[in-house]
């Protein structure tokens, strides 16, 4: 089948959303949120993420630990663990939505008219997951900031850096919002009454023969142009 634009557009968003919550379901579960160096030891690096601490050792070994309680973690990480799941949820629901309003998805039941609501809906959700991802990465990027500057914490005290998973998490971000954008888009081209090309068939109108001897049933036939009455 041949892709017209609005279903290139489609296929181009469908790709950044699936791509993006790809990347926010990694960075949701990655540990390296905050990367911590001691100078006393240079043989160990402390990662810190949503769900546990690690140790990584130069031998290769990491050691693991599950954060016991929600409630002792700091303020930033308890929000962007509550907002990270939700992205995952807006992102999934906005990309079933934008696939079943899609050109690909053929079903004869379903008007182009549906189809467009579903795909500008399922690209507003994406967006949505995009506010969702960027805003806990970036609160935990400014609190690390914040920490990293703070006067009143004497210098010889370590301090934590950016981790490899906020970097991928703006990426995820991005995506989702091209994406979603790209949905958007794709939704406001075209007219609501256009026919949608796997309705053809069921709008096409049937071809008709004249009846060359009767049978003793009706027969509707056209009405001839020049008829005065």
């Amino acid at each position: 089948m041949a892709w017209s634009f609005h279903g290139k557009v489609q296929l181009g968003g469908l790709l950044l959303c699936l791509l993006g919550w790809v990347c926010s379901c990694i960075t949701t579960v990655l540990p390296q949120w905050k990367t911590l160096n001691l100078e006393l030891n240079e043989m160990e690096t402390w990662m810190m993420g949503l769900w546990e601490v690690c140790v990584n050792q130069e031998e290769g070994a990491t050691v693991c630990k599950v954060f016991e309680s929600f409630l002792s973690l700091p303020q930033e990480l308890q929000v962007s663990r509550t907002l990270m799941l939700a992205s995952q949820g807006l992102g999934l629901g906005g990309l079933l939505l934008s696939a079943f309003g899609s050109e690909c998805f053929q079903f004869h039941r379903i008007r182009w008219v549906f189809k467009r609501r579903f795909c500008l809906l399922g690209g507003t959700l994406e967006a949505s997951a995009s506010a969702t991802t960027l805003f806990p990465i970036s609160w935990v990027a400014h609190a690390t900031v914040q920490d990293f500057w703070d006067d009143s914490i004497p210098e010889i005290i370590p301090r934590w850096e950016f981790g490899d998973a906020l970097f991928l998490g703006w990426a995820a971000g991005i995506f989702l919002a091209l994406g979603g954008l790209l949905l958007i888009f794709s939704a406001c081209l075209g007219k609501e009454d256009a026919p949608s090309p796997w309705r053809a068939d069921l709008i096409a109108p049937p071809s008709c023969a004249p009846v060359e001897e009767s049978d003793g049933s009706f027969h509707l036939v056209s009405r001839p142009s020049n008829l005065v009455v």
